[in-house]
């Protein structure tokens, strides 16, 4: 449970942030009036976010056991690359999202202080920003659940996903009131670095099941065996395996992989900024 619901947190987070820099700057300039527009962009991607989920879930239903757990493997894999990716671009763009976006709403409605758009035209570029922006965001959540699912599966992942977004969605409302002031390079930074052990077990599991469809048979000498000592059936066993992809009894290449992954991960992630002085995001009350 616990692992759904840090990766929804952080992914509601990151949405409510750069949807908070749009609403933020679009009240300052004095085009709040084009509030709407931006809660037409974010719902619209909520359902793209919705759709998609359902139809890869449908996807996973017709196929037979041993391509279903192809298809996890896929969905494994794919959900692993978009958390190195999405946090080492977090990383690297935190210093320019906020000008990036401001630029975007200038771009849709023109300069602040300027007579804005000319026609309802401008409007949508504004509607295509905040939906590519939480698009991103909805469409990685997609995949990043319906791995964890697969690997945990109960009412547990689904009910610590929904609460994340819960306190997400509460935390990005109270940053835009200016009713809590919270660091978030800091907070980015610890759920990245949760966030990298959680892909290591997704990828991990992967390999587990790319063996178990047929495809992968190689290094499958077990490492340990912990199956009496800390079997994946217990409690710890079970919230390690929802934390950290941990298996009682891992094979030789299921544990290189999750080393690969958190080593790999943990590098790019934590090395430091070069060039410049880190970047520093915290929230303006």
């Amino acid at each position: 449970m616990l692992a759904p619901f840090l990766i929804m947190l952080r992914e509601g987070m990151e949405a409510a942030v750069i949807v908070g820099i749009i609403a933020t700057y679009l009240h300052r300039t004095g085009r709040a009036a084009f509030m709407p527009a931006v809660w037409t962009g974010v719902l619209l991607a909520v359902a793209l976010s919705l759709f998609a989920g359902a139809a890869l879930q449908v996807l996973r239903a017709g196929y037979p056991q041993k391509s279903q757990e192809a298809f996890e493997a896929g969905v494994a894999l794919i959900a692993t690359g978009m958390l190195l990716w999405m946090v080492v671009w977090m990383r690297a763009n935190a210093r320019s999202l906020s000008s990036t976006l401001r630029g975007s709403v200038d771009d849709a409605l023109g300069p602040a202080g300027g007579a804005g758009p000319r026609s309802g035209a401008g409007v949508w570029p504004l509607v295509g920003a905040a939906f590519l922006a939480v698009a991103r965001e909805g469409l990685e959540s997609v995949f990043f659940l319906l791995a964890i699912f697969q690997q945990s599966p109960g009412a547990a992942a689904p009910l610590g996903a929904l609460a994340g977004l819960g306190v997400a969605v509460g935390l990005g409302i109270a940053l835009y009131r200016g009713g809590v002031r919270l660091d978030l390079q800091r907070f980015f930074r610890w759920t990245g670095v949760f966030v990298i052990l959680v892909a290591a077990g997704l990828f991990s599991g992967a390999l587990r099941s790319l063996h178990e469809a047929g495809v992968w048979n190689h290094l499958q000498q077990p490492v340990y065996d912990l199956t009496r000592t800390l079997p994946v059936s217990s409690v710890p066993g079970t919230i390690l395996s929802g934390l950290l992809g941990y298996h009682d009894r891992p094979t030789l290449g299921e544990a290189l992989a999750w080393l690969a992954v958190a080593g790999g991960g943990l590098w790019l992630f934590l090395r430091p900024v070069t060039g410049a002085a880190a970047p520093r995001l915290r929230t303006q009350g």
